[in-house]
């Protein structure tokens, strides 16, 4: 018989990490110091929930405020019995009327959101002793869906489509499920931080291969174009022409100037070029995909399901950057991979949880909803501060097997 498990209290925590020598710097944080506000389950076993968001500095303690307060609707639940039907208390918590009006579903609120819905998916995959992808990839379709909330979804995916479309990749999760012996893919975000000198990107990119990487990704967007344009060519000298390599502009091109750089950046076959221009101007990223034909990658900020939906329609979403750690956690990552797969858009997820989340959620992905195992990023930075880190060999992940979603952190201190 299952062990009733109630959660009698829900704590949020403040931990910083201070960056060394230009590692995690983009056009727009030049100086970033990585941060989760992180949300923690107490309950009457000794069994803790564990969730994350992701900030970049300060703003990680107004996170945390809101955490405390959201939280609140989720106290002495039985985790069976919310998770059972979590699309109802989703709802009641993304729109809780004394927190709304700073959103709606965007910002701090959905940050907060964010960490406390991973928090009850961990503790739910804790208390059946398997890890997140083993809990998610077991669930039956209608036992998936009722985790999920569908408002403003009726007309694009209702529930019912959502079972059919889970229901439909059933024929091929043996053959799928081989990844989780192989490995999944992963691709080095760390050889070419903004601040990063000419001289350590080679360093960067040489080590990389050694290390098994095929693919790798270059963060541009300098205020001088030719900048960009000479970095750029320096990583596809020393990578090679079979190389897979990226593009990341974090949100810094208008959109002239986008259309412009893609142009000349084209010619250099990235994969992708990510966040080009404004997060939130779907219209910006239709032109410019019309203008330039280079597959672009958008997502890392796009705040929740709405949006999404927007560019998931639009046409102009080559690949898909979901981040459970941004959006509403893994409730509304799935139901964006949902909507993705529907439209034939793979899920190549953004990590702010440094992959360690994530490595479960692209398992879940490929293996029940049929999306094709592309990449999965990488960023060690924070790596001896999780309790099981993920573990990245000859360029893959391999499958974490610990309970949960491997958000424990280790305790650390932080003065700030």
């Amino acid at each position: 018989m299952r062990k009733s498990i109630v959660i009698k209290k829900g704590l949020s925590s403040d931990m910083r990490f201070d960056l060394k020598d230009g590692a995690g710097s983009d056009a727009v944080h030049t100086s970033p110091v990585y941060a989760y506000a992180v949300c923690k389950l107490a309950t009457d076993t000794e069994l803790e929930g564990v969730g994350l968001a992701f900030t970049l500095g300060s703003g990680n303690k107004i996170v945390c405020d809101a955490i405390e307060y959201l939280v609140k609707h989720i106290e002495g639940k039985e985790i069976y019995e919310l998770m059972s039907d979590f699309g109802t208390t989703y709802k009641k918590m993304a729109d809780d009327p004394n927190f709304r009006w700073l959103g709606p579903h965007k910002g701090v609120v959905q940050l907060a959101l964010a960490a406390i819905v991973n928090a009850c998916y961990d503790l739910w995959a804790k208390a059946e002793g398997v890890p997140l992808w083993k809990l998610l990839t077991d669930l039956s379709p209608e036992q998936l869906v009722n985790t999920l909330d569908f408002s403003y979804y009726e007309d694009i995916l209702p529930k019912h489509e959502a079972i059919e479309l889970i229901k439909n990749q059933k024929a091929g999760i043996a053959s799928r499920e081989n990844i989780i012996k192989t490995g999944y893919p992963g691709y080095d975000t760390s050889i070419g931080w903004f601040n990063y000198s000419d001289e350590k990107i080679i360093q960067n990119v040489e080590a990389a291969m050694d290390n098994g990487f095929a693919a790798m990704k270059l963060k541009v967007g300098a205020q001088n174009a030719a900048h960009d344009i000479r970095r750029a060519e320096l990583v596809r000298k020393v990578a090679g022409d079979q190389a897979t390599i990226m593009f990341d502009a974090n949100q810094q091109w208008t959109l002239p100037q986008a259309i412009d750089i893609c142009s000349k950046l084209k010619e250099l076959n990235p994969f992708w070029i990510e966040e080009p221009t404004h997060p939130d101007d779907v219209f910006a990223h239709m032109a410019l995909a019309k203008a330039v034909d280079v597959p672009l990658a958008l997502g890392e900020h796009v705040p929740n399901k709405v949006i999404f939906k927007n560019f998931i329609q639009s046409g102009c979403m080559s690949f898909n950057q979901v981040d459970a750690v941004r959006v509403g956690g893994v409730s509304e990552f799935i139901l964006i991979s949902l909507l993705s797969r529907k439209y034939n858009i793979p899920v190549v997820p953004h990590v702010g949880d440094m992959g360690q989340i994530h490595q479960h959620l692209v398992l879940f992905n490929h293996i029940t909803l049929g999306h094709p195992a592309l990449l999965l990023e990488y960023i060690p930075h924070l790596r001896e501060y999780f309790k099981s880190p993920a573990i990245v060999k000859d360029g893959k992940y391999l499958t974490p097997l610990e309970p949960g979603m491997s958000a424990d952190l280790l305790q650390y201190e932080y003065s700030y």
